[in-house]
C-alpha cells in the first residue's frame, strides 16, 4: 500500500521543476516567443550545482543554513502531500498544523539567511516576506477550521485523498468555492508570483523573494530554486485536487487526470502572469487580505448551516 504513494513522492521530486517551466512556455506564448524549453529548470539547477559557492565576509552559518533548511522543510512537506487522491506517504493526527509550521520554518531560516548578509535591499525584501504570509497563515487556519467541522480530522489525507475532496463538495458546495479561490491567492501569494511579486523583475525595491537571494549563488542557490520548486507543487497539488476532486480508479488513469489538472493550474499561473501586472506594494496586503474574507465567510457559513 505504501508502494504507490512513495512512486509518486519521487515522481514530484522529479517533476516538479518541469511544471514550473510551463509558466515560462506560458508567458513566452503571451509575449509572442519561443520561450525556453521545458527541460530549462533542469539545466539551470545542473549548471548551479557545478558551480561554486561564493560568502561574503559579513556572513555567518545562518546564511549557509538558511537554503538546506528551506530545501529540507519542503521536501518533507511532500512526504504529508496526498497526491492523485492516494493517501500521502506520512500521516498523523494533526500533521496539517505541523505542515504549515514547517513551511513557515523554511521561511525562517530563509529570511534569517537574507537578514545575515547585512544588505539593506535584502533586509526589505526580508521584511515583507515576513510580513504578507502573517494573512497566509491565518488564511490557512482558518480553512482548516471549517474542514475540521466537515470531517471532525486533522489530517490532510482526510481532506485530500480517496474521494474526500468530492465529498467536501457535496457537502458545502459554496464554502468550497470560497476556500478554492481563497487556495489560489495563497499559492500565488506564498510563492512570489504576480500580482504579489514578478519572478522575472530584476529591481531591488519592488522584489520580494528575488532579492533576499541576491547573495547566494552556486549549489546554495540550487537549493533556493529546488525548495520553491517543490513549495508551488505543494499548493498546486491542493488546488488541482479542489479543481478535480475525483478518483477515477486505476493507478495510471489517476496519475494521468492528476497530472493534467495539475498542468492546468500552473497553465492558469502564468496566464495570470501574462495578463496581470504587479500589484503597486501598498496594494498587496488588501489583496492577501481578501484570501482571508473569503475562508471567513465560507467558515462562518458552514458554522451556521451545516450541523
Amino acid at each position: 500500500m505504501m508502494i504507490k504513494p512513495l512512486i509518486l513522492y519521487v515522481l514530484a521530486m522529479l517533476s516538479a521543476p518541469f511544471f514550473s517551466a510551463v509558466i515560462l512556455k506560458v508567458k513566452a506564448f503571451f509575449g509572442g516567443k519561443k520561450g525556453p524549453p521545458l527541460l530549462i529548470n533542469y539545466y539551470t539547477l545542473i549548471k548551479l550545482f557545478k558551480k561554486g559557492a561564493v560568502y561574503s565576509t559579513s556572513t555567518t552559518l545562518i546564511f549557509k543554513l538558511g537554503p538546506m533548511v528551506s530545501l529540507c522543510a519542503a521536501l518533507t512537506v511532500l512526504l504529508f502531500l496526498p497526491m492523485g487522491g492516494y493517501p500521502s506517504v506520512l500521516s498523523f493526527n494533526g500533521d496539517v498544523i505541523f505542515i504549515f509550521y514547517l513551511l513557515g520554518l523554511g521561511r525562517f531560516f530563509t529570511i534569517a539567511a537574507a537578514m545575515d548578509t547585512a544588505s539593506p535591499f535584502e533586509g526589505m525584501g526580508a521584511a515583507r516576506e515576513a510580513y504578507f504570509p502573517i494573512i497566509c497563515e491565518a488564511t490557512m487556519f482558518m480553512i482548516l477550521v471549517l474542514l475540521y467541522k466537515l470531517t471532525q480530522d486533522l489530517q490532510l489525507n482526510a481532506y485530500f485523498s480517496g474521494a474526500q475532496p468530492a465529498g467536501l463538495w457535496s457537502i458545502a458546495g459554496s464554502p468550497m468555492f470560497f476556500v478554492l479561490i481563497a487556495l489560489f491567492i495563497i499559492l500565488l501569494t506564498e510563492n512570489s508570483r504576480v500580482p504579489v511579486d514578478d519572478p522575472a523583475t530584476h529591481l531591488e525595491l519592488t522584489m520580494i523573494h528575488e532579492v533576499m537571494v541576491l547573495d547566494h549563488s552556486g549549489p546554495d542557490l540550487a537549493f533556493i530554486e529546488l525548495g520553491s520548486f517543490y513549495k508551488l507543487f505543494f499548493y498546486s497539488s491542493l488546488v488541482a485536487r479542489l479543481v478535480f476532486p475525483f478518483k477515477p480508479g486505476h493507478f495510471m488513469l489517476n496519475i494521468g487526470q492528476f497530472t493534467l489538472v495539475l498542468f492546468m493550474v500552473y497553465v492558469a499561473v502564468g496566464v495570470i502572469e501574462s495578463v496581470m501586472a504587479r500589484y503597486r506594494m501598498d496594494k498587496v496586503p488588501k489583496f492577501v487580505l481578501t484570501s482571508f474574507v473569503l475562508a471567513f465567510f465560507a467558515t462562518i457559513i458552514t458554522l451556521e448551516f451545516i450541523r
